[in-house]
């Protein structure tokens, strides 16, 4: 048999699991007297005790289960980095003892529904859900290149709901309902997928064990990462080190970390300013490009500029180089990043365009934002003032009135408004609008994009855009459309960047020769591998002046560069670039 949580293999008669160390014997779902890991029905009331782990084609979206079918063939045999989930209630076996267990039942299946909603709203497959709790993964069977970070929002999802359910429990009925959720990363390999969507597959090492090990560990109503998970997500959250904590199973402790909330940081670009950026090299052309386009808009011809090109080559730093330009200076510049699942959450990007336009906070409330939109649309224009339950129903939760409207009148209505707001302040002075990461956009901001277009021509306006190559621009036979492709650097300034982020050592020319081939011209891959190297003490030193430490032959792949290679497998038109060849 295997273990009903890591699914590791466990001998008979074993008390718990070798490899998550959970207790094997499970508690009934209806009476709570205790079943032994082989039982298929409770010996002290007669029912069913294997009922509680059911398919996941009994519970998984239709759309994530056709994702999932949809890969099967590709995964089958395939060595997988993914992330682990493992959420349950804590004191659940106290609160079946509590109460009637058909009450029971009825006050902890909310909150395992509660569980499975977060997990599939960041496109998480749960493989397994046992009585009070979920096993969930992110990587596969449905590959991203953000798993490690789908599972921490996830994780965040389903410590909030479950407390906000946890309080309302509390007053309603008095019971105490309370989660604990362990996070951790790995490989495994994929053995099969079957017809009702369960994967099945081997843990590789710890990748699956520890985060079941995490979860016991965690305080209720905590998330508990491992270092791994955290080494892959640091920049993007908010975290308490635990530091080293001995691990049931694990001949050495694991670093552990409290997940408190999600940082300010949203992309990889933020991401790697908080480190320092490498020099900006090889965009020359790209840049004369942009420019001309900036100085058209200035004079009353807007522009729309569509950047594409593979994750990695430098998309969105073209765009912040333009921003830190002189000639930028008297611009208001606004932007929004996407998120790659943002899909599912209407004008995403424009919501955020907007609160960087009226300078709204997190910290602010309905009264602030109310009164922050009040009072810079009027300073603009008095007659804007009709426009404001439009900007409130988009930034608040906005008023009865407007939420009871059609719904092709209320989109119709909240298009113009946006459409007046953005002209009218390019009359006073030019607007610079960036929006990340088109392929991620949901439906109604690109269609909102397109009725802004429209007036472009004759406004002070430069709409800059950028997206990977499955994404085809709707507005490419527009006179005042460009498309900028952006391709991986020659091998010239491949070597300029690479000579900027190692150094002039000489016992580093066999690298630099390896990194140029295996990089093949993105910068985003070519800082991993250094970055990879250095992380295992390969290398030593600062940027720009390391030097060998240790094995320097060795070319391991890095997470961060699977990640986005695996997304690339299921989800673009082509391979993420014609001169990258992964390592073997």
């Amino acid at each position: 048999m295997n273990c009903p949580r890591c699914q590791a293999p466990a001998l008979e008669g074993a008390a718990f699991c070798e490899a998550c160390g959970v207790r094997l014997e499970r508690g009934c779902p209806s009476c709570g007297a205790e079943a032994g890991p082989a039982a298929r029905f409770c010996r002290n009331c007669g029912s069913p005790l294997q009922a509680e782990d059911r398919a996941p084609a009994a519970f998984t979206p239709s759309h994530l289960a056709t994702k999932i079918l949809a890969s099967r063939a590709s995964l089958e045999g395939e060595r997988k980095q993914v992330t682990a989930l493992f959420a349950d209630l804590r004191g659940s076996m106290e609160l079946l003892e509590s109460v009637d267990p058909e009450e029971a039942r009825r006050l902890m299946d909310p909150a395992v529904q509660l569980m499975m909603d977060a997990v599939h709203r960041y496109e998480g497959t749960v493989n397994h859900v046992l009585g009070d709790g979920v096993m969930a993964l992110f990587g596969a069977p449905i590959a991203h290149e953000d798993a490690p970070r789908r599972a921490l929002y996830a994780a965040l999802a389903i410590r909030d709901s479950i407390s906000r359910y946890g309080e309302q429990v509390r007053r309603e009925k008095g019971a105490v309902i309370q989660v604990r959720v362990g996070v951790n990363s790995g490989e495994v390999v994929v053995r099969s997928i079957g017809s009702d969507l369960r994967l099945d597959y081997s843990a590789v090492g710890h990748a699956v064990g520890l985060a079941a090990r995490m979860e016991s560990l965690a305080n209720p109503n905590t998330v508990l990462v491992t270092g791994g998970t955290y080494a892959l997500t640091e920049d993007y959250f908010r975290w308490s080190a635990l530091g080293p904590i001995a691990v049931k199973g694990s001949s050495q402790p694991v670093e552990a970390y409290e997940l408190l909330g999600a940082s300010d940081v949203r992309t990889r670009l933020q991401a790697g300013a908080r480190r320092g950026l490498t020099p900006f090299i090889g965009r020359s052309r790209e840049m004369d490009h942009l420019k001309e386009n900036l100085e058209l808009a200035k004079r009353g011809h807007g522009q729309v500029v569509g950047v594409v090109g593979d994750p990695g080559v430098g998309k969105s730093r073209l765009f912040l180089e333009l921003k830190g330009l002189d000639r930028t200076g008297g611009c208001l510049i606004l932007e929004a990043s996407s998120v790659s699942f943002g899909k599912a959450t209407a004008y995403l990007p424009l919501i955020d365009v907007l609160r960087g336009y009226f300078r709204i906070d997190a910290e602010d409330g309905p009264d602030a934002v109310r009164e922050k939109v009040i009072g810079r649309l009027l300073a603009l224009d008095e007659s804007l003032r009709d426009t404001v339950p439009r900007f409130l129903d988009l930034l608040t939760e906005g008023d009865e009135q407007v939420a009871a409207e059609d719904a092709d009148h209320r989109r119709r209505l909240r298009t113009d408004a946006v459409k007046r707001l953005f002209f009218r302040e390019s009359a006073r002075q030019p607007l610079v609008i960036i929006f990340e990461d088109l392929h991620w956009v949901d439906g109604d901001t690109l269609a909102l994009l397109g009725a802004l277009i429209e007036g472009l021509p004759t406004s002070r306006v430069l709409l800059l855009t950028n997206y990977r190559p499955e994404f085809s621009s709707p507005w490419a036979a527009r006179g005042y459309f460009s498309l900028l492709r952006l391709d991986p650097l020659e091998e010239e300034s491949a070597e300029e960047l690479l000579s900027a982020l190692l150094g002039p050592d000489a016992a580093l020319m066999e690298l630099r020769s390896l990194l140029l081939q295996r990089a093949g011209g993105n910068p985003f891959f070519t800082e991993e591998l250094v970055r990879s190297l250095v992380d295992r003490g390969a290398l030593a030193g600062h940027p720009g002046a390391y030097q060998p430490a240790g094995d320097i032959s060795r070319l391991e792949l890095p997470p961060t560069v699977q990640g986005v290679l695996a997304g690339a497998s299921t989800g673009w038109s082509r391979t993420p670039s014609a001169r990258y060849r992964p390592p073997l």
